[in-house]
C-alpha cells in the first residue's frame, strides 16, 4: 500500500513537471535509446554503474575503452611503424586485460 502512494507521488510529479515543460529541452528528445553498453554491462552492475555514471563517476571499464579508442586513433594516424609497432602491442594487451576483467565481471 504505501510503495503504491509512493508511485502515485512520483507519477504526479511528473504529469506536473510535463505540464510545466521540464522535459521539453532534454538532449536526444525524441530519439530512440542506445542501450548497447547497458547490455553489455553485466546484469548484476547495471544498476551500481548507472548511479555511478549519473553521479559523474565511471567505472575502470569505461576508462579502458576510452583509452582503446584514443589508442586506435593513434595507430591509424602514426607514420612510423616502430611507434605503430609498440600502440598496437599496448592495444592488444588492453584488450586482453579488459577481456579478462569483463569475464570476471560477468562470472561474479
Amino acid at each position: 500500500m504505501a510503495i503504491q502512494k509512493i508511485y502515485d507521488a512520483v507519477e504526479a510529479q511528473i504529469r506536473d513537471a510535463i505540464k510545466r515543460g521540464d522535459f521539453d529541452n532534454l538532449p536526444n528528445k525524441g530519439k530512440p535509446l542506445d542501450l548497447s553498453e547497458w547490455q553489455k554491462t553485466p546484469e548484476h552492475l547495471r544498476m551500481s554503474y548507472s548511479v555511478l555514471k549519473n553521479a559523474g563517476y565511471s567505472p575502470r571499464e569505461v576508462h579502458t575503452r576510452k583509452e582503446l579508442a584514443n589508442l586506435k586513433r593513434a595507430l591509424e594516424e602514426e607514420p612510423d611503424k616502430a611507434r605503430k609497432h609498440r600502440l598496437l602491442t599496448r592495444i592488444q594487451a588492453l584488450e586482453i586485460t579488459s577481456a579478462v576483467r569483463m569475464d570476471k565481471l560477468r562470472k561474479r
